[in-house]
């Protein structure tokens, strides 16, 4: 299969997180497209096959499927608006419909941006809390008061909590089979560690363990989700804000999200992209 490699929340046309973008006449098998996922090596890889007014879309990272992929989805953007000009795409994922916009910057770099599927989240257990801190050799100390620890979906369900220190993100570890375990009780796709800098920037760090993967550079849904939350506390911060993710890996990520106060719509979120390599598989 020929597989493009695409940068999604690239920032100053570096960073971003890889992904692979497959567009098939047929969707392969889930074996075939497992295996793909795993030649290439990337967190997610995208498959998509027109389908009526759309695509139909699966996202795949190396030991599993996963139901939506935020930075897959921009990337599969890219592809579909470099092939077939800018303009708003119909995605068909496993559970719903979404949608991604392609347009280009000033500076010419391609711009993708997803609308969510809806969002919902909830309070996650104290028990799995502390147990989840403790991996991360992290106490409710180490919590911002002001936002709860909450599990929060925007296609896929995240962990989300708030430290109150920069350091103690930067200092992020964990042991990957443990934390995996964990993970998996609950149905998580990534934990989403943020240090809030201003109403209108966070910093963001994703393990991705149950995907194979240690960390995620940037995270599409993810972002979504935090939006979701956000918007489910009543955050008095702003609508519109930006993430940096992947610093700490040294892979420099920008996610700008949007999100209205309409409890459980669908979130926005844009990024550029870059073109990586292009490969057979």
């Amino acid at each position: 299969m020929n597989a493009l490699r695409i940068a999604a929340f690239s920032h100053n046309n570096r960073g971003g997180n890889p992904a692979g973008v497959v567009v098939c006449s047929e969707m392969p098998t889930e074996k075939e497209m497992l295996e793909t996922a795993k030649q290439i090596g990337y967190s997610e890889t995208a498959f998509l096959k027109r389908e009526n007014d759309g695509w139909r879309i699966r996202y795949f990272a190396p030991e599993m499927e996963i139901p939506f992929c935020g930075h897959a989805t921009i990337a599969s953007g890219a592809a579909l608006g470099e092939r077939f000009g800018e303009g708003t795409y119909r995605l068909h994922i496993n559970q719903g419909e979404i949608s991604v916009e392609v347009s280009r910057s000033k500076n010419g770099a391609t711009i993708a941006t997803l609308q969510s599927p809806e969002t919902w989240s909830e309070a996650a257990p104290q028990e799995y809390v502390s147990l989840i801190l403790g991996e991360f050799n992290l106490s409710a100390h180490d919590l911002d008061a002001n936002y709860p620890v909450r599990f929060a979906f925007a296609g896929a369900k995240h962990l989300i909590f708030i430290l109150k220190d920069r350091k103690k993100l930067s200092d992020m570890s964990y042991n990957f089979e443990r934390l995996r375990a964990l993970m998996q009780k609950e149905g998580l796709v990534t934990i989403n560690m943020l240090w809030q800098e201003s109403n209108e920037l966070f910093h963001s760090r994703n393990p991705f363990p149950p995907g194979g993967v240690y960390e995620d550079p940037a995270t599409g849904a993810a972002a979504a989700a935090l939006a979701g939350y956000l918007r489910d506390i009543n955050w008095q911060g702003e609508k519109n804000f930006d993430i940096l993710q992947g610093e700490d890996m040294g892979c420099p990520s920008r996610l700008s999200v949007q999100y209205t106060m309409n409890k459980g719509e669908g979130v926005k979120v844009s990024g550029e992209t870059r073109h990586i390599a292009e490969t057979n598989t």
